[in-house]
């Protein structure tokens, strides 16, 4: 299996405690946030990462090099951002593979990784990995029927529900109509209006999920994380 990690955000909301790394390589209990996570995808079978880096990208490369865990490690260097779609259009062009996981770097997620691949492998449909969550008001929710993802539902809404968790599995020609080497947001500019002209399917995951995105988060992860 193969997967794109995006990692090349600014990680503004941290700054304030990780003033000196890239969000991704932000200490977390003890060890780079970007190897936990890439040590729990190898584990899941993953042999092939292409990393999408953006700021302060030496230091990633300097950290991991070519293989980690046993994986080949390629990256694709953004000389200015490109926003997530942007990012993912870029590092498709570097798959090797007729399909792609693609993963944010600054949000663990213990995906039941073999059980996502199965069902490409049955249906060959993007899929969007979901998480159900006691409160969906910070992160917007998914409108689903059936397996299938109909729509996006702003932040905002509280109560139960069904959110994205930044996981996806896509063909690699799925962002062709893009042209190379423009920003544009893969949530906003493509998935909001593509769920409804073409069919995505639906993951839900029951696997631990944290971002450390924000301050609050990133202070649970110390002790969430400590032993993965």
């Amino acid at each position: 299996m193969e997967a794109i990690v995006l990692a090349g955000g600014f990680g503004t909301r941290l700054k304030q405690v990780v003033p000196d790394l890239p969000k991704p390589m932000a200490p977390v209990a003890g060890r780079p946030f970007l190897e936990i996570l890439l040590t729990s995808l190898a584990r899941k079978g993953f042999s092939r990462m292409v990393l999408s880096l953006g700021y302060m990208a030496e230091k990633v490369v300097a950290h991991f090099g070519d293989h980690f865990a046993g994986m080949e490690l390629v990256y694709e260097i953004e000389p200015s951002p490109l926003g997530t779609g942007g990012a993912v259009r870029t590092a498709l062009a570097l798959c090797t593979t007729d399909h792609v996981f693609v993963f944010n770097g600054d949000t663990f997620l213990d995906i039941e990784a073999a059980d996502v691949e199965a069902h490409w492998q049955v249906h060959h449909a993007p899929i969007i990995v979901a998480r159900a969550v006691p409160d969906t008001a910070r992160y917007g929710s998914l409108d689903s029927s059936h397996g299938r993802v109909l729509g996006f539902v702003e932040k905002g809404a509280s109560g139960a529900g069904l959110i994205n968790a930044g996981c996806y599995v896509l063909p690699v020609d799925i962002l062709d109509g893009f042209p190379l080497g423009q920003p544009f947001s893969l949530e906003a500019d493509f998935l909001a209006k593509a769920v409804g002209e073409k069919r995505f399917d639906l993951f839900v995951t029951s696997g631990h999920f944290i971002d450390i995105g924000v301050p609050e988060d990133y202070a649970r992860a110390q002790t969430e994380l400590a032993g993965v």
